[in-house]
């Protein structure tokens, strides 16, 4: 496959599981709204999938497993999809941030728009840039030392099975439909940020992308320029959503690059980069697409078939922890 129809794939693929986790968000809030009524509470069926949205869960879930406690029979998926992630990472480096995660896809929807609009992307000054985007890597500090160091076994498998923790996922639904307005004065800022900024949430304040990009930078794929193949017209640079200065480099090891391939598919003479193995072996296109694809519902189905996926809180139980 020509590198130029790599964007087109790759977004195809982000809109595709975009499109089906607002389903299962829907379905979510069906099964709510449902088991919140005296009729609903044998009839609706909660899909486990929505825990991929529990990042911190799945974190508690690998902490405790880690030291000896159980996986997180409260919100397993939540353990294996954060697993799943942190595995496409470590050999497909940040690809989940560009292929599969829902806010990076609207997030670049988002500057996208605002380049057509405007006719650019605004870049914040080096020093300012670097200073904001050192808060995701503090904030990646914070909930690791504090869920995965400070925490002993026993108070993780304790917090685990909290009442509080059992509807994490509720809260977080809640958070959204029942905004604060100071919440709500925050997510717009972003939003607005978004349409100037390329991918200001991703850059400036995703712990989560923080923790893949370190465990990316191990990662056997990286971008690798040949120089006798690059003419330096700099469009690879400007392609880079991330600011990486790809003209200038033989290979591409930073814990920003997304592995989008959109230095690749912009490249003019598009031999002169190339995702390598080991900055040797070329990886065709297709089969990077098909890897991500097959680690991440891989990832899935070993959690369906091991046991470690359908959340142990019983439909009686969320008829009871919301009627309090």
């Amino acid at each position: 496959m020509s590198a130029r129809y790599m964007q087109p794939l790759r977004i195809l693929i982000q809109f595709a599981f975009f499109g089906f986790m607002v389903w299962l968000v829907l379905c979510f809030y069906r099964f709510i709204q449902m088991v919140s009524s005296p009729i609903g509470a044998t009839i609706a069926a909660r899909p486990d999938g929505i825990e991929g949205f529990l990042p911190i869960s799945g974190l508690l879930g690998a902490a405790s497993w880690v030291k000896g406690g159980e996986i997180n029979s409260i919100h397993p998926a939540a353990v294996i999809v954060f697993l799943t992630v942190v595995v496409i990472s470590l050999l497909l480096r940040r690809s989940f941030c560009s292929w599969i995660c829902p806010v990076a896809a609207l997030s670049e929807c988002a500057w996208k728009a605002g380049y057509s609009v405007l006719r650019r992307n605004w870049r914040l000054p080096a020093k300012l840039d670097m200073a904001l985007r050192s808060l995701k890597y503090v904030l990646m500090a914070f909930f690791i030392y504090f869920i995965a160091i400070a925490m002993s076994r026993d108070a993780l498998i304790q917090f685990i099975h909290s009442d509080y923790h059992k509807i994490a996922d509720v809260r977080l639904m809640n958070f959204f439909l029942h905004m604060s307005p100071v919440a709500f004065g925050i997510i717009l800022i972003i939003v607005l940020c978004s349409f100037v900024l390329r991918n200001p949430l991703c850059r400036y304040l995703c712990p989560y992308g923080a923790l893949l990009g370190l465990v990316a930078m191990f990662s056997p794929l990286r971008i690798t320029r040949k120089s006798e193949g690059c003419v330096s017209c700099g469009a690879c640079s400007q392609a880079c959503p991330t600011y990486i200065d790809v003209m200038h480099k033989t290979s591409v090891a930073s814990p920003e690059c997304i592995a989008c391939w959109r230095c690749v598919s912009h490249c003019r003479f598009n031999k002169a980069l190339s995702m390598t193995v080991f900055q040797r072996f070329a990886v065709p296109g297709i089969v990077f697409a098909v890897m991500v694809l097959t680690l991440f519902i891989g990832g899935t189905v070993i959690g369906k078939l091991s046991g470690h996926w359908h959340s142990s809180v019983s439909r009686g139980e969320y008829v009871r922890l919301l009627s309090k």
